[in-house]
């Protein structure tokens, strides 16, 4: 049995390594930057860095689900791990309207405490997803504001937001994220600043999903965290590198331990086919979804491997 406390206190502590909380539209993320000292030991589960910080608060009831995810680029995969509760015990308040909720006395900072939290209303099943503020003049309008939703035509109070670029924290029954840099838009050339960052994307948002359908989270349990190992395969700018035998490693021990085993199945016959000099292609293809992307990951697998596989 794979200790979850100890992994995530390990993955804390990798600078390759990345944090996020959210649901399907609305997510925060943590990640270190090229220039950032490397992370050292914290408070339990926590990394606080300029840009932003990450707090794991609970593991009880915790159900880890490893991952791997197909990427356009047929030698590239994503891995990842959820933090999963179920869905009765993972949800949130689900406001739909801007609501003040005081100050955040529970901030990652010592600094941060005395800021002003406003639940944005974004309704999401196992977020709640904050600004926190104590600009007089921002929180000023928000409180005008406040009891409307943040969407609604001639609402002045989310271009003000845009504008004023507070701090964002996603909230779950898991812990939370930090977002201290700026919002991407116009005042970041349209891109989100590198390493901790937020996106809002109201189209997925109204699709009212806790996660996408690529993910394979069991049913009856909600993603309350994601937590993103370092990739073989690129670094964390999303480009290509030299293929890391110790980074699949490390994620194929996490994969066996808490991944799908229709998934595993299909990369286990891959693989099989593989060393055998027989072509995945003329395999059955897998009835489930999660099998067919076992199936085509076992392959992108096996060649960065360069045919050395287990």
């Amino acid at each position: 049995m794979l200790d979850l406390e100890n992994i995530l206190q390990q993955g804390l502590c990798e600078s390759e390594a990345g944090w996020n909380m959210g649901s399907f539209g609305a997510i925060a993320e943590f990640h270190h930057v090229g220039e950032e000292a490397p992370p050292q030991p914290n408070a339990p589960l926590c990394q606080v860095t300029a840009r932003g910080g990450v707090r794991i608060e609970r593991l009880e009831g915790v159900r880890p689900v490893a991952y791997e995810t197909l990427s356009p680029r047929a030698h590239r995969w994503s891995q990842a791990v959820s933090l999963c509760l179920p869905e009765a015990e993972a949800m949130m308040h689900r406001r739909d309207v801007l609501t003040e909720l005081g100050p955040d006395t529970a901030a990652l900072r010592e600094e941060d405490r005395t800021a002003v939290l406003f639940d944005m209303g974004l309704a999401q099943p196992q977020v709640d997803f904050c600004i926190r503020t104590a600009d007089e003049n921002l929180m000023r309008v928000l409180r005008e504001n406040a009891g409307r939703s943040l969407m609604e035509q001639g609402n002045p109070a989310m271009g003000r937001i845009l504008a004023a670029h507070p701090h964002r924290v996603a909230l779950t029954k898991i812990g939370r994220v930090e977002v201290y840099q700026m919002i991407g838009g116009p005042d970041t050339g349209g891109k989100s600043p590198e390493g901790p960052h937020t996106h809002v994307l109201p189209k997925l948002l109204r699709a009212g999903r806790t996660h996408s359908a690529n993910t394979p989270i069991p049913d009856g349990w909600v993603p309350c965290a994601g937590f993103h190992p370092e990739s073989p395969v690129f670094d964390r700018m999303g480009q290509d590198k030299d293929f890391s035998r110790a980074a699949f490693d490390a994620f194929q021990t996490l994969l066996r331990a808490w991944g799908p085993e229709d998934y595993l199945s299909a990369k286990r016959a891959c693989w099989a086919a593989l060393e055998d000099n027989r072509e995945p292609d003329s395999m059955s293809e897998p009835a489930s979804r999660t099998g067919r992307a076992g199936l085509r990951n076992g392959c992108a697998n096996g060649a960065a491997c360069m045919g050395v596989v287990r």
